[in-house]
């Protein structure tokens, strides 16, 4: 696995645009300092693939090392950023190296420090090991129940300590969350293993179809989750807000479109870190690539669900805006004939469509 790491912090490096060369390649896309928004443009898919590929940094664990800056350093900036002490001529780009190495550990509500497997930075890195055993072929019924609920602890753990803090979650839904996800998850993989096994297909054919039965397990224990603790947005509302920010009221027409964004993007995200990865070994294994050196297998699948990991957490977070959008004329008739503080008849609204 540290071989596996390895490539995917020099992967990272090469792509991303903190301390590095490519800063002045990808200016197109880049923003002037700001505390509140991303460095990227947002309207954009790369510019959102950009942004959260540095959410997901795993170089974010070990700053000092990969970036010669520390946690509490980058604390320190953005704090003197505030209070208006910084030198004139501070550079720009080390207050965006600061910002993101602070906004990697540190929650944004409660001020805490994040446990690094808890992080998004780290979710490559502690999720592998997962989604290797994960991805094994021919598991055994007590291998699947463990991996499956291995991968839902440790997506409860990520989900629970990014949490929006401001708008708590109660205990019981975020239990309730986590109980069906896992129940979910175990069910759909020993169940589609069953049918693999009872099916009448060649050796071959049911070890090929049991590589790609964790994707539909996960893909629906996630959005099970999510619909488990997001399902009374459907009933309140969520706060919708104009161009300048200021909130309307709540919308169930916006919650119910949050929620589908949302759910599309918990399918989208399993696809690249458990469809990718066995359609790359079995094409290494057709090669023969490991008949002379089978010990290359493990370290080589773990670099291959890392490097998809890193890169595909990114890809599905940015198929949809952070801050979503919707017409008015799609919204409750309290919302039509809205005007905002120019007098200006609003015909969009914004909203907050969660992860």
């Amino acid at each position: 696995f540290f071989s596996s790491f390895f490539l995917v912090f020099r992967l990272c490096r090469a792509f991303s645009p903190c301390a590095t060369p490519m800063a002045d390649k990808i200016s197109p896309l880049a923003q002037p300092f700001s505390l509140t928004k991303s460095q990227y443009n947002q309207s954009t898919f790369p510019g959102r693939f950009r942004h959260f590929l540095d959410v997901a940094d795993p170089r974010c664990l070990l700053p000092s090392l990969f970036f010669g800056m520390s946690l509490d350093e980058s604390v320190k900036i953005m704090a003197s950023y505030k209070a208006q002490t910084l030198p004139s001529n501070f550079p720009t780009e080390k207050l965006w190296l600061a910002k993101k190495i602070k906004q990697a550990a540190i929650h944004p509500d409660t001020g805490d420090t994040i446990l690094p497997p808890a992080r998004m930075s780290g979710f490559a890195v502690f999720g592998t090991p997962i989604i290797v055993g994960m991805l094994l072929p021919n598991p055994s019924l007590l291998g699947v129940v463990f991996w499956q609920s291995m991968n839902q602890s440790h997506n409860a753990l990520v989900n629970y300590a990014n949490r929006n803090a401001s708008h708590p979650v109660p205990v019981r839904s975020i239990l309730e969350g986590y109980a069906g996800a896992v129940v979910a998850s175990v069910s759909i993989a020993v169940g589609l293993n069953e049918a693999v096994k009872r099916a009448s297909l060649s050796h071959t054919a049911r070890a090929v179809l049991s590589r790609f039965v964790p994707y539909p397990a996960v893909a629906s224990a996630s959005t099970a989750n999510m619909l488990l603790m997001r399902r009374t947005e459907l009933s309140t509302g969520i706060h919708v807000h104009d161009a300048e920010g200021n909130v309307l009221g709540t919308s169930q027409a916006a919650a119910r479109e949050a929620i589908k964004q949302t759910a599309i993007t918990r399918v989208v995200l399993p696809f690249p870190l458990l469809v990718f990865p066995p359609l790359i070994m079995m094409t290494l294994d057709k090669l023969r690539l490991f008949s002379a050196a089978p010990r290359l297998r493990m370290p080589i699948e773990a670099a291959v669900c890392a490097t998809a990991f890193v890169f595909g957490l990114p890809f599905a977070l940015a198929v949809f805006e952070q801050e979503a959008t919707l017409p008015v004329t799609a919204l409750e008739p309290a919302f039509q004939g809205l005007r905002d503080s120019n007098g200006q008849e609003i015909k969009t609204v914004f909203f907050n469509k969660g992860l």
